[in-house]
């Protein structure tokens, strides 16, 4: 005892020594861990599989405590806990199909925890199945328990069990094992045969048919019989009587049924006899059924049975095929066929349904009368020995006659150009047959088959009045058929010669006067009328018309509106433009005469300054000729004076006045002298000029001589010949001068009196 207190004191005393850790954690690491499957990841069955998990992990010199965990389709299939770096293995002895699925595998070290990727395992190969029967020899209904096993498979299964190939039942269990119990309703042999698959999420793999057992199923006793009287040839309105009844009843069924059927329609039903008795019709099925039921045993009893025909369905039918709304039609109804040997004729009855149809009848099965307004469904009714048969229903639609058409025009018509006539009727039952004409001549015809189909020509015409020309015809039936009016619509006539009248005319144009600016065409109005202005692409004036010409007025023209103008038409046919007209607007008639009068202004003020420059130069000129002395020249002997009067004769015969009663021209010739030595020796090569005045009186027609009121003073230049003889041929260019006065002239007897003037010369006009 005393040894034992010192050992656990020593023990104790070692633990708590000072400087020691209690619980303290370990130092480790781990890098990885990887899952690797042995010897391969696709295997076959039976093959010893491994599946190897190698974790890498850091520690010190103490053991560490290694969780690991294999998963198999994330569910935990093994787990073990290990103090050693050894990978860990997990063996699949003899792997199965079941075992494929993907594997993965965790480490957990003191809560540190990792996992490696998943590896997939694929296992093929199924063990065949067993099938075992605990009978082969049943009689019928008896049952027998039938056990299909999958040898060494694991998983979940779905075992199928066969007979003669034909899938009888399944069932679904967790083991490798299924037992079913099977009932066999028909005697004879039967082959049995099984099936499994296993399941593995989400592939499922099935197995190969196991062996196949025979049933021997031996024939019930007890049968189900049914009797059909006549037996013979039956006819329709034949009487049949059926029974369906068991033969060789047995008391160790505590239950059973008898069901007697025609077709699918159940007639009775009873538990050892049932009766059922009915009239034999054509139109019945031939096949009759009696069934029994004892538990899982089903026997039945089936015959057919054909009926011959008393009578065949009637008929009906209509004529004329098509009829028309009050019109007479014959309805016929009628057996194609009927049993001679068994039915007379006469005995076979006609009828309409329903009977108010207002139809006569005019023998057998013939029925007449006038067509309704409307759609009526005729039924006809034949009838004999209790049999009674109807035809099909036969519908009469009555056809509408057509109705007078309306003819029209489809939008414009055009002269000259393609447009469409419309043919409508609002009543007629279709097809309706429409014929365009002109004047009585046929054109074309359109067949309208569908409601919404139009009767539609299309056609041109060149004059308007061919428009009235045009009719239409419908037709649905073999009668007359009705005629439209002729055809009223308007005919648009395109526009053409588009003239832009001005007014006033073009070189009236001045400033404020009104301009009208009118725009006419030829054509079908009403016509939009537009004025442009070249420059403008807007118009001046846009106006709508009945009329074929309209005017735009501008008011208190301006020089701003000369310019390019031009019109434009529109109607319904087409649009056209009037040919450039070019308006200059110019000054008005006040402003030309201001401008005239300023001009005749500059003008006279300009005449009067020439003039008052002109006399200012003639009186110096007149200065010079006063020292001029004017006197006889006695020429000398063979010098001769010529006096040339170079203006007009009314001008010179204006300068003869009269002295005592005698005419005496102020041009005369003066006496020859002799010259003296003194003027022979001044004598030049240069002609001498002499200015002589002559005073005269005022002529006695004026208009002669026009003369300036006052004195008026001619002067006249004398020309003496170089050679002293006057010779009026060498001096053609002279130049005389004369004034005349309109005092009376002082003469003396000796010739003119010449008096000086201040005044310079001027010209006689």
């Amino acid at each position: 005892m005393g040894l034992l207190l010192l050992l656990t004191s020593t023990l104790l005393s070692s633990y708590f020594l000072p400087g020691s850790v209690v619980n303290a954690q370990s130092l480790f690491s781990i890098r990885d861990i990887t899952l690797s499957i042995e010897p391969r990841n696709d295997v076959t069955r039976d093959t010893n599989v491994t599946l190897r998990c190698k974790a890498t992990v850091n520690f010190g010199s103490e053991a560490l405590s290694r969780v690991y965990t294999i998963y198999k389709d994330s569910n935990t299939v093994y787990t073990k806990t290990s103090s050693t770096s050894e990978d860990l293995l997990y063996p699949l002895s003899e792997a199965r199909v079941s075992n494929t699925g993907k594997y993965t595998c965790k480490i957990n070290i003191e809560g540190k925890q990792i996992t490696s990727r998943a590896k997939k395992l694929t296992v093929t190969g199924l063990s065949k199945p067993v099938l075992h029967l605990n009978k082969g020899v049943v009689t019928e209904g008896e049952e027998i328990t039938a056990k299909c096993t999958a040898p060494g498979e694991t998983g979940s299964f779905y075992f199928y069990f066969y007979e003669d190939s034909t899938d009888i039942l399944d069932k679904q269990v967790n083991s490798n094992q299924a037992e079913a119990k099977l009932h066999f309703s028909s005697a004879g042999i039967h082959r049995i045969h099984c099936a499994y698959t296993v399941l593995i999420t989400p592939d499922s793999f099935k197995s190969e048919e196991s062996n196949t057992v025979t049933v021997s199923v031996k024939e019930h006793p007890v049968n189900a019989v049914l009797e059909i009287l006549p037996q013979s040839k039956i006819y329709e309105g034949d009487q049949l009587f059926i029974s369906c009844s068991v033969r060789n009843a047995l008391h160790t069924f505590k239950s059973s049924h008898l069901y007697l059927s025609r077709g699918n329609q159940l007639l009775s039903r009873g538990d050892t006899k049932v009766n059922h008795s009915s009239v034999a019709l054509a139109k019945d099925p031939g096949e009759f059924e009696c069934r029994l039921e004892m538990g899982d045993v089903v026997k039945f009893d089936t015959k057919t049975i054909s009926v011959t025909e008393l009578f065949a369905v009637p008929t009906l039918t209509m004529s004329p095929a098509e009829v028309f709304q009050r019109e007479y039609m014959t309805l016929t109804c009628k057996s194609e066929s009927s049993a001679s040997e068994k039915l007379d004729r006469e005995e076979l009855t006609y009828t309409l349904d329903p009977p108010g149809s207002r139809l006569i009848s005019k023998g057998t099965g013939i029925f007449s009368g006038s067509a309704f307004l409307y759609d009526f469904n005729y039924t006809c009714v034949a009838q004999a020995k209790g049999i009674v048969k109807h035809s099909e229903t036969l519908t009469v639609r009555p056809k509408v006659p057509v109705s007078t058409p309306k003819i029209s025009v489809v939008g414009s018509a055009v002269l000259g150009q393609p447009f469409q006539i419309l043919c409508q009727s609002d009543n007629g039952s279709l097809p309706i047959n429409y014929t365009l004409l002109k004047g009585f001549d046929q054109l074309s015809t359109t067949i309208v088959k569908q409601p919404f189909q139009h009767a539609l020509f299309t056609l041109s015409i060149n004059k308007p009045d061919e428009i009235s020309k045009f009719m239409c015809e419908a037709k649905n039936r073999n009668k007359e058929a009705p005629l439209s009016k002729r055809l009223n619509a308007t005919v648009i006539v395109p526009l053409t010669h588009p003239i832009l009248t001005v007014i006033p005319d073009l070189p009236d144009i001045s400033e404020g006067d009104d301009l009208f600016l009118i725009c006419g065409v030829k054509g079908s109005p009403p016509v939009t009328f537009k004025w442009y202005r070249v420059g403008n692409e807007q118009p001046l004036y846009t106006t709508t018309s009945n009329k074929n010409n309209t005017d735009y007025q501008v008011h208190s023209l301006s020089k701003e509106h000369s310019g390019v103008y031009y019109c434009e038409a529109v109607n319904h046919a087409n649009n056209v433009s009037s040919d450039h007209v070019t308006i200059e607007v110019r000054l008005a008639l006040w402003k030309k005469v201001l401008i005239g009068g300023f001009c005749l202004l500059a003008v006279s003020v300009l005449v009067v300054v020439c003039v008052l420059c002109f006399r200012s130069k003639r009186g110096k000129s007149t200065e010079a000729a006063a020292e001029l002395s004017v006197k006889p020249a006695s020429p000398k002997s063979d010098d001769s004076l010529t006096v040339t009067l170079t203006h007009d004769t009314e001008v010179y015969n204006a300068a003869t006045v009269r002295v005592g009663g005698a005419a005496v021209s102020v041009w005369s010739e003066r006496p020859p002298e002799e010259a003296n030595d003194e003027e022979s020796s001044m004598v030049s090569n240069e002609p001498d000029v002499e200015y002589t005045e002559v005073v005269h009186p005022r002529p006695v027609d004026p208009a002669r001589v026009p003369l300036r009121k006052g004195t008026d003073t001619v002067y006249s230049e004398l020309q003496n010949s170089p050679h002293g003889a006057a010779d009026h041929h060498d001096y053609q260019g002279s130049v005389e001068y004369a004034e005349l006065n309109s005092e009376q002239p002082e003469i003396n007897s000796y010739g003119l009196e010449v008096n000086n003037h201040q005044d310079l010369p001027v010209p006689v006009d």
